[in-house]
């Protein structure tokens, strides 16, 4: 049990802890323990931002990246596990609220409502754990994320990767980025941010540029998570995803290429014109599935049609 001394002491974010090499990027500015292992994380949204949206329209993918923050912040302030370690993504689910996209731009404070369970230690410290985070933008309850993942000492991390382990190594053989398709079928507003380049109907290419700033922040030895979702969501072209479940089952080498595929599975429409879509997206490299989602869209937003790609 946690003294009741403790609960209440607000402790400043060590930008390290979040695993960012740039500062501007890093969103979590305070932490507090609230009961076993309960925590509120105070963030900033960027007043503006060249890759995220930070007003209308809602960008689930800010949120995805605040929480992903948290995780490495609280398995270092939180749980004593030492830099150097290496989180796994296993699973990942979100659910946006509907008032997330009434197009507001409510402000630059959010924070979040962590609870972590299931926790599995190897000697005192997590070896895995699952985390739920309850986002809330000015106060108001936007978005709830869900996740579990691994960690792995670097001795570990090192034998499990093996000569891929080096991340400079794999950061230089990595497949050129190729042409992106029209930034405007993929939600984003510049060509340099898109992640995906054509190859067939409703399949692509992931396109890996190592130069972004935002989505390779850092040396890396594989495709980062936060690629793999950002594709996810330029694969429905940018709409309003309501809900997203994804598993991470294999790393996507930067060496070779990836193919992603949308698959439309639901569609439900109603009287009022309203209702939503199910699409299903996969990432396949050298025969193997190494990412899967399942997206649930709004159909009144731009997205992916049955037999074929929307367009804006």
């Amino acid at each position: 049990m946690i003294a009741s001394s403790c609960l209440d002491r607000k402790s400043v974010v060590e930008p390290v802890h979040t695993h960012k090499q740039r500062t501007a990027e890093v969103y979590l500015t305070h932490w507090q323990r609230t009961g076993d292992d309960r925590f509120r994380i105070d963030a900033r949204r960027p007043v503006a931002h060249a890759f995220y949206r930070v007003g209308a329209p809602f960008d689930p993918l800010l949120v995805c990246e605040t929480v992903r923050q948290a995780l490495p912040m609280l398995c270092h302030a939180a749980y004593d596990v030492p830099l150097g370690h290496q989180l796994i993504w296993d699973t990942l689910q979100y659910t946006i609220e509907d008032r997330a996209y009434a197009g507001e731009n409510r402000g630059p404070h959010a924070d979040l409502h962590i609870e972590c369970f299931d926790l599995a230690y190897r000697g005192a410290r997590p070896a895995a754990l699952s985390l739920r985070a309850v986002y809330y933008w000015e106060g108001v309850r936007v978005a709830t994320v869900e996740t579990r993942f691994a960690l792995l000492s670097p001795g570990a991390y090192e034998r499990l990767r093996g000569a891929r382990a080096d991340a400079g190594a794999a950061m230089a053989s990595a497949v050129p980025p190729g042409q992106p398709v029209p930034f405007a079928a993929t939600g984003r507003s510049r060509e340099q941010d898109v992640v995906l380049s054509a190859l067939d109907e409703n399949q692509w290419l992931l396109r890996i540029d190592t130069s972004h700033p935002v989505l390779f922040d850092h040396p890396v030895d594989h495709v980062p998570g936060i690629v793999l979702l950002e594709a996810a969501h330029q694969a429905v072209a940018g709409a309003d995803v309501t809900r997203l479940d994804c598993e991470f089952h294999q790393y996507v080498e930067l060496d070779a290429l990836c193919t992603v595929t949308a698959t439309p599975l639901r569609t439900v429409t109603e009287t009022d014109g309203s209702g939503e879509r199910t699409v299903r997206i996969t990432a396949v490299q050298n025969d193997r599935l190494c990412f899967s989602a399942t997206a649930t869209c709004r159909a009144t937003a731009p997205h992916l049609e049955e037999g074929g790609r929307g367009t804006r």
